[in-house]
This record gives structure tokens, sequence and C-alpha cells, in this order.
């Protein structure tokens, strides 16, 4: 028993830090792929402190504290941290839940990844031009539409006015 234990040990601490390598070198592939990437560095001077840890490190902002869940004029919500266009005020409904919702993105405005981090598997949107972080999707969405509910933080988003 007395060799099994440091066997163990070594075992599980070599697992951690393969794991933590992966992760790694996960995240500086998801960087490069996108068409705007950007240090770190960069992203902190150019972000608010807010807009930093929503976009770049996957926070959630407070459920009803954006201005933007009252927008209900036409117009297009665009990327913080980009200005890529990401939704559409037609598409946008009251969902209750205190994010900003909207039942579709603009085709090619969004990408999709997965997070584990409440300890079970979500659909996490991302900037398609930036990586930002930008909220999660779930199937709770209006059924007369397409099921879908983009929750989307308030604080990674812009919001630009139809022109009239």
């Amino acid at each position: 028993m007395k060799k099994i234990l440091p066997f163990l040990l070594a075992v599980f601490i070599i697992s951690c830090q393969g794991n933590a390598q992966k992760d790694q070198k996960e995240a500086q592939d998801k960087q490069e792929e996108f068409e705007v990437s950007k240090t770190e560095e960069e992203w902190k001077a150019e972000l608010t402190d807010a807009e930093y840890r929503v976009l770049r490190k996957a926070a959630t902002e407070p459920s009803f504290s954006s201005p933007l869940n009252d927008i209900k004029e036409p117009g297009t919500f665009v990327c913080a941290a980009c200005g890529n266009e990401l939704y559409e005020t037609e598409h946008k409904f009251m969902s209750g839940t205190g994010w900003p919702s909207f039942d579709r993105a603009i085709e090619g405005g969004v990408a999709y990844g997965t997070d584990s981090k409440l300890g079970y598997q979500r659909n996490e949107v991302h900037c398609a031009r930036c990586g930002g972080h930008l909220g999660h999707v779930f199937d709770d969405g209006p059924r007369e539409t397409t099921g879908k509910r983009h929750c989307i933080n308030g604080v990674a988003m812009d919001f630009e006015p139809k022109e009239k």
C-alpha cells in the first residue's frame, strides 16, 4: 500500500500537467483561428475591465445589468471588441433571464464551442471574427421561430441603430 500511494500521486500530477498543457495549446490554437487576433496586453488596453472579463476571460455580467436589455428599436448588435455584426433587433426577445436574448445570430457572425465550467457541458457563443466570448445558446427559445435562446452578455456588444 505504501508503494501504491506514491505511484498514484505521480500519475495524478502527470495527468494534471498534461491537461494544463493541452488546455494552453487549445487556447493558443483558438486565438490563431480568428481574423482579429491580439495579445492579452492589447485587449486589456482596448477594452474596459468588464468587457475584458467577459470577452476574453468568459466571465458573465450580472443579470439585469445591461441597458441593451431594453433596446427594441431596429438596428444591429455588434461585438464590443471588433465591431463584427452579431444580432439584429428583429430576432431579439424578452426571455426574462436578465440578459439580451436572441433566437438567431446574423449568418457568419458567431462561432460556437463548448464549456464545462459549471460541471456540465454548455454551448458557448463566440464572435466569429475575434473569438470574444459572448454567452451561451440554449434550446428553450421561442418555439414559433428557431427554439433557440442566444443568452448574450450585454457588455460584450454595442448597439448600432438602423439609419432612417
